[in-house]
């Protein structure tokens, strides 16, 4: 496999397009347009017609019904996919291909071969993948993560995570992909993934994982129920549990870390408010905590905006990528690793793959 260092852009604004124009799409645009000295938005691709008409008469923009026509004649530097997860291998494939750079929104793919086939291709053509792992970036988990940078817990003995969200019949069958295996995963997969993602990013690499998966109540392919058993290297245990059955409404998204040294618990709907913070030793960052808490509408997150940033500073030779290709594989392999699991009705170790 050969590997090409991607140019740098320097002297203009990057140029972006957006394929997909999805639930999520307006999270990407409006990240673009809080950087508009920096960047643009030069063009969208839906194949729905009505959506892309609308939306092209929105954003006034041009529009394309298909991501070969966007590629043959916008002048995009960087494709964002915001497509179907198991879309995005084939995408972000033929984008490397046409030289230009790829984000695409999580999960990066729904099977590890895909994944590790998107990070090849990047590779190989000399452009960057960014996988969107948003929530990283939440002031909450901020200053979180910097806690256990800092190594504040001391030795980490529990960990837990708590997806209890809804999502209603009409959601999945308001698009024919979602609930789906081939193109959407389930409850783990979509809606947890990012809280899946937190497991390595603020605990360390896991050895291995049990989980058991159902499909209670929502006509689906895929699990609308979950959970999973966590042993990470270190000797820390933990657990998983995610439901898209929660009554009325979405209820809590949260992690609680217990250790030696510190107890913290950080939920409300989306990980958005600090509910306990308390360590042995004291830190200047302490009094900054409550600040650090934040209201929201929504289960997606502040984080956007920031990630995009990075984006922008990395193609403009100012900065490294936070969640490249290879970082998006971290948590893709957990996921796998946890259906695996369930299918199979037994203890998974992680890597998968030697």
């Amino acid at each position: 496999m050969s590997y090409r260092a991607p140019a740098r852009i320097d002297g203009r604004r990057i140029r972006f397009a957006i394929v997909g124009c999805g639930r999520i799409s307006d999270r990407h645009t409006d990240a673009i347009k809080r950087h508009h000295e920096r960047a643009e938005l030069v063009a969208i691709c839906d194949t729905d017609r009505d959506v892309l008409a609308a939306n092209t008469k929105a954003l006034e923009v041009p529009g394309y019904d298909s991501l070969e026509q966007l590629l043959a004649k916008s002048e995009a530097d960087v494709v964002t996919l915001c497509t179907p997860s198991g879309l995005h291998p084939a995408q972000a494939v033929q984008v490397a291909r046409g030289g230009r750079h790829v984000v695409t929104e999580k999960p990066m793919a729904t099977r590890l071969v895909d994944g590790k086939r998107m990070v090849a291709a990047c590779d190989e053509e000399g452009v960057q993948l960014f996988v969107v792992k948003q929530n990283r970036l939440n002031p909450t988990l901020q200053v979180l993560k910097r806690a256990t940078t800092k190594k504040r817990f001391g030795r980490i003995y529990m960990v837990n995570v708590n997806v209890f969200w809804t999502r209603p019949q009409e959601y999945y069958d308001a698009a024919r992909w979602r609930g789906t295996w081939e193109f959407d995963g389930g409850a783990f997969m979509n809606q947890a993934s990012h809280y899946v993602d937190l497991l390595d990013w603020l605990i360390g690499p896991i050895e291995s994982v049990h989980a058991y998966t159902s499909t209670l109540e929502r006509n689906i392919e895929v699990e609308d129920s979950g959970v999973a058993n966590i042993k990470w290297r270190s000797g820390a245990l933990g657990s998983v549990n995610v439901t898209m059955l929660t009554y009325p409404r979405n209820l809590e998204g949260s992690i609680t870390i217990l250790g030696e040294k510190g107890t913290v618990q950080v939920g409300g709907v989306a990980v958005n408010e600090i509910k306990h913070w308390e360590f042995a030793d004291q830190d200047e960052e302490d009094i900054k905590v409550k600040d650090s808490n934040y209201q929201t509408t929504s289960v997606y997150g502040v984080g956007h905006p920031m990630y995009y940033d990075n984006v922008i500073r990395v193609l403009r030779g100012e900065a490294k990528p936070e969640t490249d290709g290879r970082e998006g594989l971290r948590s893709l392999e957990t996921l796998i690793a946890m259906y695996t699991s369930a299918r199979d009705a037994r203890r998974v170790s992680l890597p998968l793959e030697y």
